[in-house]
């Protein structure tokens, strides 16, 4: 019996099923590599170092009020018998505001002078007696020389002169009292006319005519006038914490319930030092005055407002989260207390740090205004600082091979080597890095102070705080991404705006990637 024959297959498709296999192993394994290295780079989140303003303020609550409010009072008593002016009515200086009944002031004023003419008049009469009692003792004198007339009669005579001298000045004395007493009774005839102290406003009236005032024990206020309106002040209360940064002629910026949407500003006029302890939290009142040129801001208003501490235009700034970031291999990597916490090949790059630095002190010397001769003194100072600095970056990068810590640039040149570094660790690094940071400013007083004797008062004043600022800021790790691992660096940041912070000095530079934080899971896969 035959058998059908077999149909042959070509030989293109017996080699056909493997190649699909092939390929598709390879897509898998390519895609696999992919991947893995797509989730090794996305371990961590960045974000840029970047420049920008650096805002810095303290917060506070405080009431508005106008700069002078006066309570306006009576020193006589009466019955008001008008009552002249209104609230929200302006009113000038010595206008008047209010009238008290003269009538009884007037009687009293009247008698005072009557009893004054009483007085003068007694006064005329011991004049009198005593032109008398001198001739009389002037004829007797003479006579007892020719001895007509006994010496008794002579000091009778003597006696007499005198007594009558004593009453013209008893007179005399009698006569100033009853004149006070006259003057005194007029000013309270013209107190019953009240008169405005200050030009102002009218806040308060607490009186209407016919009504009756007494001044006997204590001046009952009538009204409460507040001065210029054009003109106010905010009294904030500053907590201990934060008074050490405010000072006078700082900007401050607040808002009101009344115009939510509008931004007010002022300036700190006063830091009192009474201070208020309330639930044993003390606080200091600090005075804004400000400007009210409209008068939408009214008397007793809540203000909301922000002391601007310091404002730092195109500052060099990293996320706050980078400064708190700490890899998982860190810690798991960290040996025992005095081992490097920093990789020495990033000490060795070199020269970031000073950059920043002699950047930042332009920066300062930019806002002195300084004049040609000032200019030539600090591009002077700056250049031989640059030149230290470069020489240090060469000595730092010859000792890196030899695995010593290389601090940044000027820091490390100011500083004495290791302001920046590791190799010290714990306590003992702390303590050097403080005095290093002594040192610093020290090297960097002396190395300008050719330049600052240029400089007016006022000028060397600010040089003097900003330099110290710069000089004594803090330094903390951050953590670049470099090559998919982390890398830390030591950086010196100053002022903060709560979101990101001013790096003074250090290894990064703009557009460095710093890891912020670990990459989130994707819940899809």
């Amino acid at each position: 019996m035959s058998q059908p024959a077999r149909a042959v297959r070509p030989a293109s498709r017996r080699w056909l099923m493997p190649a699909i296999v092939i390929g598709v192993l390879g897509a898998g394994a390519g895609w696999y590599l992919n991947h893995r290295g797509d989730t090794q780079a996305s371990a961590y989140r960045t974000e840029a170092v970047e420049r920008g303003e650096i805002r810095t303020a303290i917060s506070a609550t405080g009431t508005l009020s106008a700069t002078a409010t006066v309570d306006v009072g009576t020193q006589v008593s009466g019955t008001l018998k008008s009552v002249e002016v209104d609230f929200n009515d302006k009113v000038t200086a010595g206008q008047v505001i209010a009238r008290i009944d003269p009538s009884t002031l007037q009687a009293r004023l009247e008698q005072a002078s009557a009893t004054l003419s009483t007085s003068r008049a007694g006064l005329s009469e011991a004049q009198a007696s005593a032109k008398n009692a001198e001739a009389d003792y002037t004829r007797k004198a003479s006579l007892v020389q020719r001895q007509l007339i006994a010496r008794t009669d002579a000091d009778l005579a003597l006696a007499a002169r005198d007594q009558s001298r004593a009453r013209v000045a008893s007179a005399n004395a009698l006569i100033r009292q009853q004149q006070a007493n006259v003057n005194s009774a007029q000013l309270d005839l013209e107190k019953t006319v009240i008169r405005s102290p200050v030009d102002g406003v009218v806040l308060e009236r607490a009186v209407e005519p016919g009504q009756t005032v007494a001044a006997s024990l204590q001046t009952p206020v009538l009204f409460k006038i507040a001065g210029d309106l054009r003109k106010m002040e905010i009294v904030l209360a500053i907590d201990e914490a934060d008074i050490g940064q405010v000072r006078e002629g700082q900007v401050a910026r607040f808002t009101v319930d009344a115009f939510p949407e509008r931004n007010f500003t002022g300036r700190v006029k006063q830091v009192r030092l009474a201070a208020t302890n309330t639930a044993n939290v003390i606080t200091y009142p600090v005075v804004v005055e400000v400007d009210n040129p409209d008068q939408v801001l009214l008397p007793g208003m809540t203000a909301n407002a922000e002391i601007e501490i310091t404002r730092k235009a195109n500052a060099l700034s990293v996320p706050n989260a980078a400064l708190r970031f700490r890899p998982a291999e860190d810690s798991a990597s960290a040996g025992p207390p005095g081992a490097p916490t920093r990789n020495p090949a990033a000490g060795a790059s070199g020269g970031g740090g000073g950059a920043n630095m002699v950047e930042n002190i332009e920066k300062i010397a930019a806002g002195l205004n300084l004049d040609a001769t000032q200019q030539a003194a600090f591009d002077a100072a700056i250049a031989k600082m640059r030149e230290r600095a470069e020489q240090m970056r060469q000595r730092m990068q010859q000792s890196a091979g030899a695995g010593q810590s290389a601090g940044g640039g000027i820091a490390g040149g100011f500083g004495g080597g290791r302001a920046f570094g590791g190799g010290q660790g714990g306590g003992q690094n702390g303590g050097q890095r403080s005095g290093q940071g002594g040192r610093m400013a020290e090297r960097m007083k002396q190395s300008f102070a050719p330049f600052r004797a240029t400089l007016d008062a006022t000028r060397q004043a600010k040089w003097d705080a900003e330099l110290a600022a710069l000089s004594s800021g803090k330094r903390a790790p951050v953590y670049k991404l470099v090559d998919g691992k982390p890398e830390q660096v030591v950086v010196r940041v100053g002022a903060s705006d709560g979101t990101r912070t001013e790096v003074l000095g250090g290894e990064l530079k703009e557009g460095d990637q710093v890891i912020v934080g670990s990459a989130r899971p994707d819940p899809a896969k």
